[in-house]
């Protein structure tokens, strides 16, 4: 998987024309974004994570870190972060250009409210040197999100 298969999914959509790829890297949300030019808040981080032995992603503002026992009391699990061989093989991305979109079957997405302080964010689109900017409407119907959680600090 990778850009290719989030290029087909957004063609689906009618979208795939905002793909944004760059000449950079935009593996780490500092890089992310000063190839997109916008604060780094506004890059929307998808972590992987192993809940009940599943793959799970939750997308995070960019200046957001998880809040262990926030994360525990929603999950009711210690957070517990995917290795980046897990990452490529349960997700479907590798590091870096890990997104909530053309995921493998049964990875579960789940969007972080250090998000809604935005109009528009940028999540990866399966590579390391690409975004896209959406709408956080839109981020929710394209990622097949099962809904919005507060597992975050140090944003507000």
């Amino acid at each position: 998987m990778g850009i290719s298969q989030v290029k087909e999914f957004f063609k689906d959509h009618g979208i795939e024309g905002r793909i944004l790829e760059f000449e950079e890297s935009s593996a780490t949300v500092e890089l992310a974004a000063q190839a997109v030019g916008c604060e780094p808040a506004r890059i929307a981080k998808s972590l992987s994570f192993k809940v009940d032995d599943k793959p799970v992603i939750v997308v995070t503002a960019g200046d957001a870190k998880v809040d262990n026992v926030k994360y525990k009391n929603f999950f009711h699990t210690k957070a517990k972060m995917l290795s980046m061989e897990e990452v490529q093989n349960l997700i479907g991305h590798g590091v870096g250009g890990v997104c909530p979109f053309a995921v493998k079957d049964g990875v579960q997405v789940y969007l972080d409210e250090s998000m809604k302080r935005f109009d528009t964010v940028f999540p990866a689109a399966g590579s390391s040197n690409s975004a896209v900017e959406l709408t956080l409407d839109e981020l929710e119907k394209y990622s097949g999100s099962l809904g919005w959680v507060d597992v975050c600090k140090n944003w507000n």
